[in-house]
């Protein structure tokens, strides 16, 4: 095999051969992307519709992003939190500007993020709160994807996430998501420090609740001396239309839980947003990460919410959310594989018309590829639409005629 020049196939062979099998990936060997678009080893152009599951909500390789981590990068990377750097204290205090909050808790990837925010969580109750040591419960919402780290996994319903990896760590209630009379009766069971919530599912096909659902969950924590905590991970970011998914309703969570698009799909960033009641909690040595905090990433996620906010992509996503849904709503009505659409802002879903151990959805993606348009199902039947947010009205149109024509000439 030449390894100057190596074909899509042959990159798919090297991946199998000599990589865990732990994702199935659509076959499609990508090599570049720019905006909206990505390309593949040969060259053939793609719009992206997945947005790395949302981390990419400014574009591939915005330049204002990219310039900020090649400035970066010749100065300084990674000095770890056993010194001060020139950056930090900048990005945190930028941080409590944009979003609010009295302390930042910067860390990697989401999971690390949601992990750290269930630690503040239990050494909230126990400090603050009273609860008797070992003895706090936080509640989580079934259908929930926060990773799939041990920890998270033990709050999992999803048998693939959890089958063969027990046993699982205590101290984690499941009630019904968008189910208000469950979380009443788990926070009345006692001893509850927090309850963790996805504003709207994603990994579970965008499952969007109820308003008054999070507005009366948000209450009730209030009521109950409980921490209300939003996994914005995937929601966050301008995605849905908003800032925050949380600000659709007016709702400020008491820990919010930011990664992904943080960093603009340039580099892992993530971060936990507290005040200072929760946040100094915790004490040196008692949480921590060598990455965590890092000049490159302070550089580039700073890059990456001056974009967000210069270039309006909230305010983007919530009128391109609506056409979208319009366009797919119409789909509902001139195909009998189309059951349902679903979502906010360029969050958004179909829901095919078939069991979730059908491949149809699948082979649906497989031919969307074909028509030179990215996206990938979830939970069988369910196929997520989630472009870059820098997406124009007109780029839509074109992405949402490959949807139809390829779903209305599918034959299974």
């Amino acid at each position: 095999m030449n390894m100057d020049v190596i074909s899509s196939a042959d990159l798919m062979k090297l991946e199998d051969a000599y990589g865990a099998h732990n994702y199935h990936p659509l076959p499609v060997v990508l090599a570049r992307g720019e905006g909206v678009y990505v390309y593949d080893v040969e060259g053939k152009k793609y719009f992206d519709f997945l947005s790395a599951y949302s981390a990419v909500n400014q574009g591939h390789c915005h330049p204002r992003i990219i310039d900020a981590l090649n400035h970066q990068a010749q100065k300084l990377t990674l000095t770890s939190r056993a010194f001060y750097n020139d950056m930090l204290g900048k990005y945190e205090k930028y941080m409590h500007d944009y979003f609010g909050y009295d302390k930042l808790l910067p860390i990697n990837t989401g999971v690390e993020a949601v992990e750290t925010a269930l630690k503040l969580c239990r050494k909230w109750a126990y400090k603050v709160k009273g609860i008797e040591e070992n003895k706090a419960r936080i509640i989580f919402a079934s259908g929930n994807f926060h990773g799939r780290t041990l920890g998270v996994i033990s709050a999992s319903t999803d048998p693939d996430s959890t089958t063969g990896f027990g046993p699982y760590i205590p101290g984690f209630d499941v009630v019904p998501y968008n189910d208000i009379h469950a979380l009443r009766s788990a926070l009345d069971g006692g001893n509850v420090a927090g309850f963790i919530v996805e504003p709207i599912q994603g990994e579970a096909g965008v499952v969007v609740p109820d308003d008054n659902y999070l507005i009366e969950a948000y209450n009730l924590c209030k009521q109950h001396n409980a921490l209300f905590i939003a996994d914005e991970v995937q929601t966050g970011i301008a995605r849905t239309g908003k800032l925050l998914c949380c600000d659709h309703l007016g709702i400020r969570p008491d820990i919010v839980i930011l990664g992904k698009a943080l960093s603009g799909g340039v580099f892992p960033v993530s971060a936990v947003l507290a005040d200072d009641e929760i946040m100094l909690s915790i004490s040196p040595g008692e949480h921590g990460s060598t990455y965590g905090g890092n000049p490159l990433a302070c550089a580039v996620a700073m890059a990456a919410l001056d974009v967000v906010r210069d270039e309006k992509l909230a305010e983007n996503a919530e009128i391109m959310g609506e056409i979208f849904r319009t366009r797919m709503n119409s789909l509902v009505q001139k195909s009998n594989l189309v059951n349902l659409v679903r979502g906010k802002g360029l969050l958004n879903a179909i829901v095919i018309n078939d069991t979730e151990d059908s491949s149809t959805a699948w082979d649906i993606c497989l031919k969307l590829r074909d028509n030179g348009l990215l996206a990938k199902p979830t939970h069988g039947n369910i196929i997520r639409f989630a472009p870059p947010l820098v997406m124009t009205e007109d780029e839509l149109h074109q992405c949402c005629d490959i949807i139809e024509r390829t779903i209305l000439e599918f034959v299974q």
